[in-house]
Parts: structure tokens; sequence; C-alpha cells
């Protein structure tokens, strides 16, 4: 792998992104060890709040997590400028669009990250996922449409990951000239089985967001927790959580290959 991997312009890529990357790839790895403590009955909190929680029950947690702030606000301000600012690589102009949309999409990402971790850091509550943003919609003129509709585009967002994951389109932003064959394939197959179950995992919480909003019932709008639940409380539901559980740990390794090998 290359020891240091430098922009368009020459200049030598930041550390602090790359940390922000592999703290994403830790707390997935921290998310599927919760999700098979669902799977075996245990009442976890499998999600990225869970996670964070977990890591402030630890010793010197709460610092640990304000170092993740930190790394995770690093993400937002590169992909930032990816959206505002220089050109990610792309081929063609619709593909250049597709990324600075993607990259939009990393900035929300992150920013909830921020603003999670430096809120179970500073000892609030993590919060209880999606059911108060979609109480507080539910209440607004055609609020029941506006989450329907957000609910559909998570639908879409989950499966268009999943056809990227099959694809192998995530390998455009990665340098792999310095990366053997074997180990190109291993990581290859990690992406493809992490990015095929997050992006079932976004198309169930997309499911549970529209129900929510055509029964009117927002505390089914929970995000990645009660989506695994509700994986679990299916016939098979256990043996499809664990199958998810590899996934999302595949995507965690994955993800720390990605944080070395992304063209920031």
């Amino acid at each position: 792998m290359p020891r240091r991997l430098r922009r368009e312009d020459g200049t030598s890529a930041t550390l602090l992104p790359r940390a922000g990357l592999v703290a994403n790839g830790l707390m997935h790895l921290l998310v599927a060890w919760l999700a098979l403590q669902v799977a075996f009955g245990r009442n976890q909190r499998a999600d990225q709040t869970g996670a964070l929680e977990a890591i402030a029950a630890q010793p010197l947690g709460r610092v640990l997590l304000w170092g993740l702030t930190g790394a995770f606000a690093a993400v937002v301000c590169w992909r930032a400028t990816e959206v505002f600012g220089r050109h990610p690589p792309a081929s063609s102009t619709a593909q250049r669009v597709g990324k600075r949309l993607f990259a939009a999409g990393q900035v929300v990402l992150y920013g909830v990250l921020t603003f999670l971790a430096a809120r179970v850091a500073a000892g609030a509550p993590g919060g209880t996922g999606g059911s108060g943003v979609t109480v507080q919609l539910l209440q607004l003129p055609y609020g029941s449409a506006i989450v329907v509709a957000a609910g559909v585009a998570m639908l879409v967002t989950g499966g268009v990951m999943v056809v990227k994951g099959a694809r192998m389109s995530f390998e455009s932003d990665m340098d792999m000239r310095a990366v053997g064959p074997r180990m190109r394939t291993f990581i290859e197959r990690l992406g493809q089985a992490g990015a095929v179950t997050k992006g079932v995992a976004v198309a169930v919480i997309g499911g549970l967001v529209v129900a929510a909003g055509t029964t009117y019932r927002p505390e089914q709008a929970e995000g990645l927790d009660a989506a695994l639940k509700t994986i679990a409380g299916q016939p098979f539901g256990p043996v499809a959580l664990v199958a998810v559980a590899v996934g999302l740990t595949c995507y965690g390794i994955f993800a720390l290959f990605d944080a070395v090998l992304h063209e920031v």
C-alpha cells in the first residue's frame, strides 16, 4: 500500500480526514458487534449512537469521543471542498455531478456523526433516532407526504448502494496501483459484501420511514437500530441479522482499507 497518497494538485493528503474514515470503519465494526448481541436476544442499541455510547462507557472514552468529533468534522470539511470547490476525479460531467451529490451526502452523514459524537462526549443522551424529527414533520401541512418522500429516497439510495457495491464503483475513488492482485481482490470482495449489506439496511430503514408516514407511527422511523430489530423479529430473523452483522463487518474492514487508499 502507498505510504502517502497525494491529491491531483500534488499536495500531501491530510491525516485528519483519514482518521475520520478510520473512525467510521471502526464504528461499523462496533455496530456489527452490537447487531450480533441483538441477534442473540440482548437488548442492545445497534446503531451509531449505541456505538458512541459504548465508547463513552470506557476509561477515557469521552476524551476519545472528542477526538472522533474533530476527525468527523475534518471529513465534513474535506467533502465540502468536493461539493463547492475542487472537482472530484471523474471521466465525464455526469460522473462528476454524481460524485458531487455523493460528497454532499457524505457532508450530511459526517455532520450528523460529528453532532452525535460531540453530544455523547458532552454527556448528553445520544438521542432516540429519527422519531423526533418524524413527529415534527408529520405535524406540518403535507408532512405525511414529506416523510413518505424521504422514505422513498432512502429506498432508492439503498438500491443504488446495492448496485454500486455489486459493480464495485467505489474503486474509482481509490488508488490501487501499489496493491497486489490478491489483496486487491480481497478488498474488492469486502467492499462488495459491505456495500450491498449496508444498502439493504438503508432500504429497510427507508421502508420503515414510509410506513411511519403512511400510518402516522413516527416511532417506526428509529433508524438503523429499529431496522435491525425489525429484521430480528422476522422468521429466521436472528440468522438474517447475523448475516447483516457479517456484512457490516466486511464494510468496516473495507472502510479501514479505504482510509489508506482513498484519494483525499
